[in-house]
């Protein structure tokens, strides 16, 4: 499938949406592995059955893992960040840099875009096509 210019600068501009959920799916992770760990095990018929009380260092093992992982993923976001903020700040036009920055460093809605800039639907659509237009990749 052959990606337009504008598709191509759109998924870049998406990359740090991804870093971002990419991030939040580890920390749920990590979350869930602290929390199965904490409570017992409760089987279908809703009687708690002892445990197994093996040793903690395979656990201790799979959440160092994770938790190195969601660094990883952490430091991945914040350069995509960087990397784009930089490019959305070499534009010339401050609307064109709001709606950049708005739609896919903050992930705002098309609407709060509009309520926050105090423009139109369609007026912030232009802009967008501009920004697109204005935005290079290289």
């Amino acid at each position: 499938m052959e990606f337009t210019e504008n598709e191509q600068k759109k998924e870049y501009l998406r990359g740090y949406e991804k870093a971002v959920r990419q991030m939040e799916r580890s920390e749920l992770k990590i979350q869930e592995m602290r929390l199965n760990r904490i409570l017992p095990a409760v089987f279908s018929d809703g009687m708690p059955h002892a445990s197994n009380r093996t040793d903690l260092s395979g656990y201790a093992a799979l959440l160092d893992q994770e938790e190195k992982r969601y660094m990883r993923c952490r430091y991945l976001r914040i350069n995509k960040c960087r990397e784009i903020t930089g490019r959305i700040e070499q534009l010339s036009d401050e609307d064109e840099k709001d709606v950049l920055m708005y739609r896919y460093i903050k992930l705002m809605k098309w609407e709060d875009i509009c309520v926050k800039m105090e423009f139109s639907w369609k007026w912030i659509h232009k802009i967008h096509a501009r920004a697109l237009k204005n935005f290079q990749i290289d």
